[in-house]
């Protein structure tokens, strides 16, 4: 499996006025890939130590003459290699491999991943392995999951972190995932000297409540105590709302100057995101700030100069709301009235 990035910049948004600027193409940027690294071997056992050998093949799509490549491998448990580079030549795409060595002396379960820096931040999937110096007969004993897994909400932030803690009677990998309502939602393994804490946050962005358990999948099955928990999403936003006031049509010389008067309201204080949608063009996001407790609102306001004769459309657009109303202003442009030439007074009556 490969993990790949490819991004584009969002088109930059009108700004105020009529007359829509042009906005200059992007320049292309570079995408990576990164496979998932394989171990040889991948199930080792026999005499230690040995020596694994890790591979992962990685693509990059240079749009450069020159490029450089930064990159790290990632291990199970929690470590992180020295950070490579190197640099290739001319555009295209470009692939190659890349190896670490690796000579374990004992019993080891565990997983690595390379992790691509530059010239794009790409993590590739794990890739699992493990080496067996020699099965004793109480394997079956060497692991236990703790008394429990604990279980912290967070009710502000609306999520919940799952705390287990899994015991062992020597320095082993152990793969464990964990278990909320009946459904797994993590796996992973990790290297446990003795005892050591996992995690897990839950965000479901919503209400939620149910139970987890902390179960361990190698090298023996068990599974602590259920925990019962929750999850109170208070929702701490203020109700927005905004609307744009009618603007009288206008008929006179040109250039004239037009104003167009809005109103933001909440249900309390905080700051609120908004910004003008010009002839159905989104201008730049705004702020209003509002203090207190309360309902308040504010009056907000958008003026242009009108050249030429035409229809001009407002609305408000509230960042992750709701969108006012458009309302329309008419301009109609007539020309001046002509001047009556003074009398020249050196003519005689």
């Amino acid at each position: 499996m490969a993990v790949g990035m490819l991004a584009t910049p969002a088109a930059a948004a009108s700004g105020s006025g009529q007359t829509v600027a042009a906005v200059a193409k992007p320049k292309p940027k570079p995408a990576v890939w990164a496979g998932t690294p394989k171990a040889s071997p991948s199930r080792y056992e026999g005499e230690c130590p040995v020596k694994v050998t890790f591979s992962s093949k990685i693509k990059v799509k240079a749009v450069k003459a020159k490029t450089t490549v930064a990159y790290r491998w990632l291990r199970g448990d929690g470590s992180k290699g020295k950070v490579q580079t190197f640099t290739l030549r001319g555009k295209g795409v470009k692939s190659f491999t890349v190896k670490e060595k690796a000579t374990f002396k004992g019993d080891v379960k565990g997983w690595q991943a390379i992790q691509l820096l530059a010239p794009r931040a790409a993590t590739s999937a794990k890739g699992y392995f493990s080496v067996s110096c020699g099965a004793g007969e109480d394997d079956h004993e060497v692991v236990r999951p703790g008394v429990g897994a604990q279980v912290w909400v967070d009710e502000g932030n609306c999520q919940a972190t799952l705390i287990g803690r899994i015991n062992t009677s020597d320095s082993r990998w152990v793969r464990y995932q964990w278990v909320v309502n009946g459904r797994v939602v993590d796996r992973d393994a990790v290297r446990v000297n003795g005892s050591r804490k996992v995690f897990h946050v839950i965000k479901p962005h919503d209400d939620f409540r149910g139970w987890a358990a902390l179960e361990i999948i190698d090298p023996v099955e068990t599974s602590s105590n259920r925990a019962y928990f929750k999850i109170w999403c208070k929702d701490t936003s203020p109700r927005v709302e905004a609307s744009v006031d009618s603007l009288s049509d206008y008929k006179g010389t040109c250039p004239v100057s037009r104003t167009f008067t809005g109103a933001i309201s909440v249900s309390h204080g905080g700051t609120v995101k908004y910004r003008w949608v010009r002839d159905g063009v989104a201008g730049d996001w705004q702020n209003a700030y509002f203090s207190g407790h309360g309902s308040q609102r504010q009056i907000v306001s958008d003026t242009w100069t009108a050249s030429a004769s035409g229809d001009a459309k407002r609305a408000i657009e509230i960042y992750g709301g709701p969108t006012s109303g458009t309302v329309v202003g008419k301009v109609t442009c007539e020309p001046a009235p002509a001047q009556t030439p003074a009398p020249d007074a050196t003519l005689p009556a």
